[in-house]
């Protein structure tokens, strides 16, 4: 048991009152800023394909002669020869009937500015 108590006592373990020191702080205000810098970037794919799964066939026009029922290879003619007129023939078979793709990037800048101030 000596010998314990010899060591702590070299190791600075003694049974006396520890003493403090108060500390004081050297200031008597202050101020802190600070700048926060942030960049966001989005890329963006957008890939649509739209499908048909049966058969479309549409005719329009105007002064336009539209026998029987309108089908592909159908004989069109003309009303009134000479004058103006509009023809458009339109067959849809089934797969890929319209593809958009749409491509974007959006980018944000975003600044943070605080103070902090402090007295004593």
């Amino acid at each position: 048991m000596k010998k314990v108590l010899a060591v702590l006592s070299l190791l600075g373990f003694s049974s006396s009152s520890a003493l403090a020191v108060p500390v004081v702080p050297n200031f008597t205000s202050g101020t802190i800023t600070s700048e926060t810098k942030t960049r966001t970037e989005v890329i963006e794919s957008i890939r649509q394909i739209e499908y048909s799964t049966g058969n479309s066939y549409t005719v329009t026009g105007t002064n336009i002669n539209i026998p029987g029922r309108p089908q592909p290879g159908a004989n069109y003619s003309i009303y009134n020869q000479g004058a103006a007129f509009q023809f458009s023939e339109t067959s849809l078979t089934p797969g890929i009937s319209k593809e958009t793709w749409i491509e974007r990037k959006t980018t944000e800048d975003s600044t943070t500015n605080s103070v902090s101030v402090f007295t004593q």
